[in-house]
């Protein structure tokens, strides 16, 4: 085995990466594996990811890119389910990747599982095929109970990372914070859990001229505020709709809100509600879904991306923002603050308070357009988390652990 072609299985259980993003179970981590998936690829190594099937017309395999496969393993109905529900099927899934890898004569060199329900799978099968396993957990029930936005995540789950956290050979987080967070909450090993972020496709996400992308958008002489992102509580949209009331005196503004699906459709009818109580429903778009291909276009025709959440794991669309030319205000959740330059590319504030996104908002809306000069300037702020930096970080997390786990098998 050489570091040119490591044999990697990804579990994404419940998160399948090629779902339409924007809903409920579609969001960053589902970009992440796919877009890591790809990078890995392209170096020679070969990556198969396994979830679960949710969609009937879903070939079992799909080939994502160069030495890239997805690849869909009936365990209950082929149909979307609750992730609790999931839970439930998580023994069937186990049985079909047993099945699925024997049958195929299949082996490999380690497990990257993604979600604390992977992960159930991943300290499952990594006895039996003898391998290391490696984690993520993109978000952690103990956190998101203390942030009491939702329904509360049951102790199933809490337990289940606890032990994830204890058994696994390496933990990836995503930012300084997620580690302390590990630790504090789950006494998870300090030696045992790595720090790298997450990365952005920069030859997708660049920036569009300003004039063709509203051209292309059917926008008018507005000025655009852009929030893209899954329609829920934790993202704080009703604090930036309330934003929006401080800013009524200038003319021409614009929100547009970017994502949902059907399971969404009752915030998405509550926020509508609230913006009409508000009086702003006039100058709110509830735009839906939308491709990650037409995404720059809507980043490239705004003047600022909001991300006014109460909790992100890291917070991919400032990234993707950023690299498209457009600054950024946001709460200083996740990795926000590694991202977004203070004064410079945008503003991180202590909270998500309505007065404070509004005054940050008109901050970067006074500022004198320098067009394209402004917004290569604020692209090159982010080249650094372009995938192949990421991909090598992962990369040699990938080679330590092998290195650790053969010298504690001998």
């Amino acid at each position: 085995m050489t570091a040119a072609q490591l044999k990697i299985a990804m579990l994404s259980v419940h998160g399948c990466p090629t779902r339409r993003l924007g809903g409920k179970d579609a969001g960053g981590m589902n970009v992440y594996i796919r877009e890591l998936a790809r990078e890995l690829g392209r170096r020679g190594h070969l990556v198969d990811i396994y979830t679960r099937a949710h969609d009937p017309a879903d070939d079992q395999v799909v080939a994502l890119a160069e030495n890239a496969r997805l690849i869909h393993l009936q365990a209950g109905q082929v149909e979307d389910m609750h992730k609790l529900v999931v839970y439930s099927y998580l023994a069937d899934f186990l049985c079909e990747l047993e099945s699925f890898t024997e049958r195929n004569g299949l082996q490999y060199d380690l497990i990257h599982s993604h979600y604390w329900l992977s992960g159930w799978v991943g300290r499952c099968i990594q006895h039996s095929w003898d391998v290391p396993h490696i984690t993520m957990f993109h978000t952690l029930g103990a956190v998101k109970n203390t942030i009491g936005m939702g329904e509360d995540e049951p102790e199933l789950r809490i337990r289940a990372e606890k032990e994830l956290a204890k058994d696994c050979h390496r933990i990836i987080a995503a930012t300084d914070k997620e580690k302390e967070d590990l630790i504090r909450y789950y006494d998870a090993s300090p030696q045992t859990i790595s720090v790298v972020p997450c990365g952005v496709n920069l030859d997708l996400f660049q920036p569009v001229d300003k004039a063709i992308a509203r051209r292309r958008l059917g926008f008018d002489d507005d000025s655009i505020i852009l929030f893209v992102g899954r329609i829920d509580p934790l993202k704080g949209i009703d604090r930036l709709l309330m934003a929006m009331t401080f800013l009524e005196k200038r003319q021409g503004l614009r929100l547009v809100v970017i994502g949902g699906d059907d399971d969404s459709e009752a915030e998405v009818e509550r926020l509508q509600t609230l913006s009409q109580k508000l009086r702003i429903q006039d100058s709110v778009t509830f735009a839906g879904p939308v491709s990650q291909e037409d995404l720059p276009s809507y980043y490239s025709a705004a003047q600022v991306c909001v991300i006014p959440s109460y909790h992100e794991s890291f917070g991919l669309v400032a990234l993707e923002s950023l690299a498209c030319g457009t600054p950024v205000v946001a709460a200083g959740v996740g990795g926000i603050e590694t991202v977004v330059r203070q004064d410079e590319t945008g503003y991180v504030l202590k909270d998500n308070a309505p007065p404070r996104l509004a005054d940050s908002i008109a901050a970067l809306l006074s500022r004198p357009d320098a067009g394209a000069r402004s917004a290569a300037s604020t692209r090159a702020s982010v080249l650094a988390f372009g995938w192949p930096n990421i991909a090598d970080a992962i990369i040699e997390e990938y080679q330590l652990v092998l290195e650790n786990y053969v010298a504690h098998v001998c």
